[in-house]
């Protein structure tokens, strides 16, 4: 694994939109009490692609949080608050993806075309349980590059225990065959040897992770992030992938003020 910055200020833009869920605690205060609040802070993150051979980096992340009654950003991302129906809150969503590659990011993706990160759009709503926390979420690749959807379905608990926090979490992702096809499809053109042309379809993966915070002092907060995806068949029999699960972990510290 290789420490560099990312080759383009797209590629940062996407591995922050990745820190979005991990930064929810740390507006938690604020929004109940319906008052704003602001964070500034740092991480580091580092993900496996499951692209064969791929050039896996450290990368380094400024984070930026703001929350208030009727908005909510973290880095690229941008929830609008809407009335809540009962005991289940509405939002407008939209956020950077991280997805995509350069030809350049491994050998085997040489002669491949890029796929770049999607904006996308959509809707979200939660619900407090109280045992869980659960939510649904469906987006529509607004930026055009692949025109597909994602539908997620999410279940997290928070745990305080004195100066920690500990939030386990638990997701079903269902990515469209448009979204599958662009990121890990194989074009008639982009076929070598090896390397079949490769029509993807509809793909669920499994997301698990569990994220511990401590509190360092009333506005300062360390957190480590651990997660991994279990990927779709349609994904793991791309000719483009070598594994079939994504781990992904993220240290960082955040000061609120």
């Amino acid at each position: 694994m290789t420490i560099r910055l990312p080759h383009s200020s797209i590629r940062l833009l996407a591995a922050l939109a990745a820190t979005l869920p991990l930064l929810a605690p740390a507006s938690a205060q604020a929004q109940e009490a319906g008052a704003s609040s602001w964070g500034l802070g740092l991480a580091v993150s580092a993900d496996r692609k499951p692209y064969r051979d791929f050039d896996d980096k450290l990368q380094p992340l400024p984070l930026l949080t703001y929350e208030n009654r009727w908005i909510h950003i973290a880095g690229p991302g941008v929830d609008f608050k809407l009335p809540s129906l009962g005991p289940v809150g509405l939002r407008l969503r939209s956020r950077f993806g991280f997805e995509g590659y350069e030809a350049e990011d491994s050998p085997w993706l040489a002669g491949m075309h890029e796929r770049k990160g999607s904006l996308w759009l959509g809707a979200a709503a939660t619900w407090d349980t109280g045992p869980a926390q659960l939510s649904a979420e469906l987006l529509a690749d607004a930026s055009g590059h692949s025109k597909g959807r994602q539908f997620t379905l999410k279940a997290e608990r928070r745990f305080q225990l004195g100066a920690w926090d500990v939030t386990p979490r638990l997701a079903l992702q269902q990515q469209d065959r448009k979204t599958v096809d662009y990121y890990y499809g194989v074009q008639a053109s982009e076929a070598r040897l090896g390397r079949p042309a490769y029509e993807g379809s509809s793909a669920v993966n499994l997301q698990a992770g569990v994220r511990v915070g401590y509190t360092l002092a009333p506005r300062q907060w360390v957190f480590v992030d651990v997660g991994v995806t279990r990927l779709g068949s349609a994904i793991k029999d791309s000719p483009l992938v070598d594994r079939s699960s994504q781990p992904a972990v993220t240290a960082g510290y955040l000061y609120r003020f």
